[in-house]
């Protein structure tokens, strides 16, 4: 799934650079849309007693992207199971003359008991969402 994102002033530094720190929160916004278009929602999973915190996140940094550039941010499922969801990133320019890569990137969430806050497996009713997903 690829969405799309503008830069906005506020995510620059002052030469107008975006600031590293936004593409993990731009990993992040992709991720959750991912669940959303698979039909998960967070507010739904925390309802019934989860969370998912970062396990893991990396980010390699390939070229600067700038103030009111928009942005494709690729999000890839590589694992989901009942306990940790993994995925890829790839984020370019829609511009086709830049389609160069920007920032590439993975991460790994764990499912969490919200209560004990320990690693738990989740609900049939979300697995089975998540396996549709690689069946396709």
């Amino acid at each position: 799934m690829i969405f799309e994102k503008r830069v906005d002033f506020f995510d620059t530094d002052l030469m107008q650079v975006t600031h590293h720190a936004n593409y993990i929160r731009w990993f992040e916004i992709a991720r959750i849309e991912f669940l959303r278009s698979i039909g998960i929602t967070l507010d739904e999973i925390m309802q019934d007693g989860y969370l998912f915190p970062i396990r893991q996140v990396e980010a390699k940094f390939q070229n600067p992207s700038h103030f009111d550039e928009i942005l494709q941010i690729e999000v890839i499922p590589t694992a989901l199971t009942a306990a940790k969801m993994e995925f890829e990133y790839k984020i370019t320019r829609k511009d086709p003359d830049k389609t160069r890569v920007i920032v590439s990137g993975k991460s790994q969430n764990v499912f969490t008991n919200i209560q004990t806050g320990k690693i738990s497996k989740l609900p049939d009713k979300y697995v089975s969402k998540f396996k549709k997903v690689f069946e396709e």
